[in-house]
């Protein structure tokens, strides 16, 4: 089995253009030359992991787009000098409608790569070879397919749950109703628990693959969003006590570093390479041009304002030296660069400036910050913050303090909350911890603060209570309105 390199994809004319209604595209395999061995489901599956990193012609789910959605439009970033797009602009100032073309894409992509994984599903048992083997790809596309469904399901709520791929383009059965959210969670469900099958662990060669652990990560944030806290509880329990190996990093920059990449800390991360077609890095999602040309005091052209958050750090922490920078020297030349105020700097690789779109650093998709914090949250929303949860807690911010992770520290330590201050602790924390790492916007809506907290920012001032979910695409609707009715505040 191949490690899961991006680069690999497409070839063959395996994939084809889909119809408009994404959320049903044509198949992509052609019937009697494809899925007959097992290296063709090998290669069936990589292409639904691709799903997450590769658009070509476009910008990438994980590599920029969802960004759009999840953190520009959240109160972590505004639009910056190079973000054109007026829909981009849109989204950040929260004045976008059905007709966003981000919006758009990213629900094409989700649904692309959900039929991707469908079509793995219904033809892997066809093929020849182990059925040990077969089984395991098959819980690896569903692995994909119910992460892919719950970016939906709190993108928009109800959405059409596709299962299958289809066998016809004829319109009327190309038209596919809208679910109720409830419906969607069940799959997503029972699509993880599935996936709760998959192996503990791979070789080097098979680095990136979802894994067991991965699928209760993801399930206990399921959980965790719909206020499930009993299974919230349990899920990130057999996460932390399940024998993984996964601990934090002792130092926060480590998360970031590509020669750290899937290490202890990274349940699930999204896998990218260097030279993917120039649209797949992570580097791209918040720096779109090199540093080359500029002099020692010339900002760069970033795509987003992310100097929003850079204050709210407090002393001796050391996540706002990893997550944004004043100045950056560049190792290869020497030469110091110092903008007017603060980049993000999480993704950008400090051996490669020339050109910072175009790094090999993975996208942590959920990594064990994120169970251990949620763990603590769950606990917490129960009645009562315990000594359990305050020790999850401090874990996270003796990290971010340098101090030693599992040795109690009074400086950092925090002690003696009730319920509610602890629950803005642990939301602070999150705030912190997770800047631009695809959280923020979900946190707010499920914590039912997105208003209240994004009002914060002058120039996101229009947000409202629609805002906690996005509109159906309207080019969606207009193959289907009545199957596809549009969500409350954007019109009919």
């Amino acid at each position: 089995m191949k490690k899961i390199i991006i680069t690999f994809l497409l070839s063959a004319g395996l994939f084809v253009s889909c119809t408009e209604l994404e959320v049903t595209p044509t198949s992509f395999t052609t019937e009697g030359n494809y899925f007959k061995t097992q290296d063709d489901a090998v290669a069936s599956v990589t292409a639904v992991y691709a799903s997450l990193s590769l658009d070509p012609g476009e910008q990438s789910l994980f590599g920029r787009n969802l960004y759009f959605l999840t953190d520009m439009a959240s109160d972590y970033a505004s639009a910056g000098v190079s973000a054109t797009n007026p829909q981009v602009r849109a989204l950040s100032s929260l004045t976008h409608d059905a007709t966003s073309d981000r919006v758009q894409v990213a629900w094409r992509q989700i649904y692309a790569g959900i039929n991707r994984a469908n079509v793995s599903i219904d033809n892997i048992p066809k093929v020849s070879g182990s059925e040990v083997v077969k089984t395991k790809l098959i819980n690896e596309a569903k692995f994909i397919r119910g992460l892919l469904y719950f970016q939906a399901v709190r993108l928009w709520g109800g959405v059409p749950i596709v299962l299958h791929e289809p066998t016809t383009i004829e319109l009327e059965s190309l038209k596919t109703k809208r679910k109720t959210a409830d419906e969607v969670y069940a799959q997503i469900i029972s699509d993880l628990t599935d996936a709760e099958a998959l192996p503990a662990a791979y070789g080097a060669a098979d680095a990136g693959r979802a894994t067991s652990g991965a699928a209760k990560a993801i399930l206990a944030k399921v959980y965790l969003t719909r206020k499930d806290w009993p299974n919230a509880i349990l899920k990130a329990r057999e996460v932390i006590n399940g024998g993984y190996g996964y601990a934090l990093f002792e130092n926060f920059q480590d998360i970031f570093t590509k020669t750290k990449k899937n290490g202890k800390e990274h349940i699930f991360s999204v896998q990218f390479e260097p030279n993917q077609a120039g649209n797949g890095s992570s580097g791209s999602t918040f720096q779109a041009t090199s540093f080359t040309g500029f002099t020692a005091t010339e900002p760069a052209d970033i795509i987003s304002d992310v100097a929003l958050f850079y204050d709210i750090y407090e002393a001796g922490d050391t996540r706002r030296d990893v997550s944004y920078a004043k100045q950056l020297l560049n190792p290869a030349t020497g030469k110091l660069y110092t903008f007017p105020k603060p980049i993000f700097k999480k993704y950008l690789d400090l051996s490669n400036l020339a050109t910072p779109s175009n790094v090999a650093i993975n996208f942590p998709l959920i990594r064990y910050a994120d169970i251990l914090l949620s763990l603590a949250e769950a606990i917490n929303e129960q009645g009562t913050p315990t000594p359990e949860a305050f020790e999850l807690l401090n874990q996270v911010r003796r990290r971010a303090y340098g101090k030693p992770i599992t040795t109690p520290d009074a400086t950092v330590d925090l002690v003696g909350l009730d319920q509610a201050a602890f629950r803005n602790a642990i939301q602070e924390e999150r705030k912190k911890e997770f800047v631009q790492e695809g959280q923020r916007w979900f946190d707010l809506v499920r914590w039912g603060t997105l208003v209240t907290e994004i009002k914060k920012v002058t120039a996101k001032n229009s947000v409202s209570e629609k805002n906690n979910l996005y509109p159906i695409p309207q080019s969606e609707r207009n193959i289907d309105p009545v199957g596809l009715p549009q969500n409350p505040g954007y019109g009919n």
